[in-house]
């Protein structure tokens, strides 16, 4: 399931799916389908969500 650009927002937790050791991250911006966040094990990464489906976290 694809994500509408709008569902993700600043301070969201979220994983990536493909990369668990990432472990869990906090979204830090939102620009369009451009969604920068921040991986407690590997940093910031600027995700495109219209080829990673985040998993955001509850």
């Amino acid at each position: 399931m694809t994500y509408e650009a709008g569902f993700f927002e600043p301070g969201q937790f979220v994983t990536h799916p493909r990369c668990p050791e990432w472990g869990v991250g906090q979204i830090q911006s939102v620009i369009g389908h451009r969604v920068t966040v921040n991986f407690e094990h590997q940093g910031k990464v600027l995700v495109n969500t219209m080829l990673v489906e985040l998993v955001v976290i509850d």
